[in-house]
């Protein structure tokens, strides 16, 4: 019975962690609207409704997989051996594109 009870409970109380809380969702998206109002500054009236609009819809540009990067890095070492190759390609995956 004290086992049951002891699971129960820590489900209840990691299920908000592991699902994710809307409180996270609804930040994100204030952050976002805090972002689009700063960038509408100095718009008016319909110009800033349409740009509110296009600017609340748009995806947030997802960052380069790191298989993403290894392809990329590839083709711009092109030509380098070695050494200089391998110094370039740390480099390189270390980026933040």
């Amino acid at each position: 019975m004290k086992k049951m009870f002891f699971a129960m409970t820590s489900f209840a109380l990691a299920a908000p962690l592991l699902l994710g809380s809307p409180a996270m969702a609804q930040n994100a998206q204030q952050d976002k609207m805090k972002q689009c109002n700063a960038d509408a500054a100095g718009k008016k009236g319909d110009e800033r409704k349409a740009f509110m609009s296009s600017c609340l819809k748009k995806e947030q540009p997802k960052p380069a997989t790191q298989q993403d990067k290894m392809k990329q890095c590839n083709a711009d070492a092109a030509g380098k051996k070695g050494d200089e190759r391998k110094a370039f390609m740390s480099s390189c995956l270390k980026k933040d594109k």
